[in-house]
C-alpha cells in the first residue's frame, strides 16, 4: 500500500509540475517575445507618458495592444498582475516530486556504490545542498560583474565553467539518471531563486515608489531583466536534463557529464536562436541562423556519439527460450522482482510471470537499458542482447 500511495504522490506531483512548468515557461517565453518585439510608440501622448515600446497583435478572435513603460507609467491602475506562483509552484512541485522518487529512496536512486559508497542520508544531503551552493555562487557573480562593462558575458563565462564543474562532479558522486536531474534542479532552482529574491522585491520596491510619488530608481528594472534573461537561458538545458530520465543512453554512457554539458549547450543555443529572431524580424540585428544550426549541429554530434555499434553479421541462430534467459533473470532481477520483494508489483521469478512482463522487460533492460536500476546487479550488453533475443523470438507473442 505504501508503494502504491508513492506512486499516486508522483502522479499527481509530475502532473501539477508539467502543468506549472508549462505557464512559467509560457508566460517567460512570451514577455521575452514581447521584449524583443516591440516598437517605439507611434502615438505622440504614449510617448509623452514615458512609454518606450508597443506591440499590435491579433489572437483568438481579437486585438491586443501591450504598451510598455521601462521605467514607470504615469499612474498605476487599482489592479495589477503579478507573475510569480507560476514560478514558486513550479519549483515546490519539481522539489516535491525529487522528494517522491530520490530522497525518499535515496539508497536504491541516489547512490550508486560502484562510483561512491556512502549513507543514503548523506546522498540525500549532498543533492539538496547542492542547489543551493550553485545558487549562492552564481548569485554571487551577478552581484559582483552583472552591472558591470560586459557583465552579461563575464557571468555568462562563470555559468558555463560552473554547469560543467557540476555536471561532471554530479556524475562522479551519483548514478547518472540522479546526476542529471540534480544538475537540473541547480539551474531551475536559480532561475525560481531569481524571481524570489531579485525580480519580484525589485518590481515591489518600483510599484511602492510610484505610489508614494517617489522618484523610481531604475536599477531595479535592469536587474530583474537581466535576471529574467538569464532565466530564459537556463530553460531548454533545464528541460533536457529533466526529460533526459527517460533515456538511459544519455546518463549511462561512460561520458555521461560530456553528455549532459553538450545537450545542455546545445540548448541554449537554439533558445538565443529565437531569442535574437524576433529582433532580425524588426531589422535590429543580423539573421541569428548560426545559433540554431550550432544547437543541431551539436545534438547530432552527440547522437551519432552515442549510436550503438552495428551489430556484427552473424548465422542465423536458434530461438531462445525461457530456459536460456532465465539465469539471467534470477541474476539480475529476481532480486527486486521476486517472491521476498516485488518492486512496481512486478515479478519475474516464473516463466508465466516473465512473459506477462516481457514487453516492459524489454524496454526498461534492453531498450532504455534502466534496469537493472543503476545497473546494480552489473547486466553485461551480451545479457542485456540474450534478451532481446529471447524477446524477439519468444517474449513477444502473448
Amino acid at each position: 500500500m505504501d508503494t502504491y500511495l508513492l506512486d499516486w504522490a508522483n502522479l499527481l506531483l509530475r502532473w501539477a509540475h508539467v502543468i506549472t512548468a508549462i505557464a512559467w515557461v509560457g508566460s517567460s517565453f512570451y514577455f521575452v517575445f514581447l521584449d524583443s518585439s516591440l516598437v517605439p510608440p507611434a502615438d505622440d501622448k504614449l510617448r509623452g507618458e514615458g512609454a518606450t515600446g508597443e506591440l499590435w497583435a491579433v489572437h483568438g478572435g481579437g486585438f491586443y495592444h501591450p504598451v510598455k513603460y521601462a521605467v514607470a507609467p504615469p499612474q498605476l491602475p487599482p489592479h495589477l498582475h503579478w507573475f510569480y506562483w507560476e514560478s514558486y509552484s513550479t519549483w515546490l512541485t519539481g522539489f516535491g516530486l525529487f522528494t517522491v522518487l530520490y530522497l525518499w529512496h535515496a539508497g536504491s536512486f541516489l547512490v550508486d556504490r560502484n562510483l561512491l559508497d556512502w549513507p543514503p542520508a548523506a546522498a540525500g544531503a549532498a543533492a539538496v545542498a547542492s542547489l543551493y551552493v550553485f545558487w549562492a555562487i552564481y548569485n554571487q557573480a551577478c552581484k559582483w560583474f552583472g552591472e558591470k562593462d560586459n557583465g552579461d558575458a563575464i557571468v555568462g563565462a562563470i555559468v558555463l565553467v560552473l554547469v560543467v564543474a557540476a555536471s561532471w562532479a554530479a556524475c562522479r558522486v551519483f548514478p547518472g539518471r540522479a546526476a542529471f536531474v540534480i544538475v537540473g534542479a541547480m539551474l531551475a532552482t536559480a532561475m525560481s531563486a531569481n524571481v524570489l529574491f531579485w525580480i519580484i522585491p525589485g518590481q515591489r520596491q518600483v510599484v511602492a515608489a510610484i505610489r508614494a510619488g517617489q522618484p523610481v530608481d531604475p536599477v531595479h528594472g535592469f536587474r530583474g531583466k537581466q535576471r529574467s534573461v538569464h532565466n530564459t537561458y537556463f530553460t531548454l538545458p533545464v528541460l533536457v536534463a529533466m526529460l533526459s530520465n527517460h533515456y538511459g543512453f544519455l546518463w549511462s554512457h561512460p561520458h555521461n557529464w560530456l553528455v549532459l554539458v553538450l545537450m545542455m549547450a546545445a540548448g541554449a543555443a537554439i533558445r538565443q536562436f529565437f531569442v535574437l529572431r524576433h529582433g532580425f524580424k524588426l531589422g535590429r540585428n543580423g539573421h541569428p541562423w548560426p545559433y540554431a544550426v550550432a544547437g543541431v549541429v551539436v545534438i547530432a554530434a552527440v547522437a551519432a556519439w552515442l549510436a550503438p555499434a552495428p551489430a556484427p553479421q552473424q548465422a542465423a541462430q536458434k530461438p531462445v527460450g525461457y530456459a536460456d534467459v532465465q539465469p539471467v533473470i534470477a541474476q539480475r532481477c529476481v532480486q527486486c522482482h521476486g517472491e521476498q520483494l516485488q518492486m512496481k508489483g512486478i515479478r519475474l521469478d516464473s516463466a508465466e510471470s516473465l512473459k506477462q512482463h516481457a514487453q516492459q522487460v524489454y524496454q526498461q533492460a534492453v531498450v532504455q537499458k534502466t534496469m537493472p536500476l543503476n545497473n546494480a546487479t552489473g547486466m553485461t550488453e551480451e545479457e542485456r542482447a540474450l534478451v532481446a533475443r529471447w524477446f524477439s523470438s519468444s517474449g513477444s507473442s502473448n
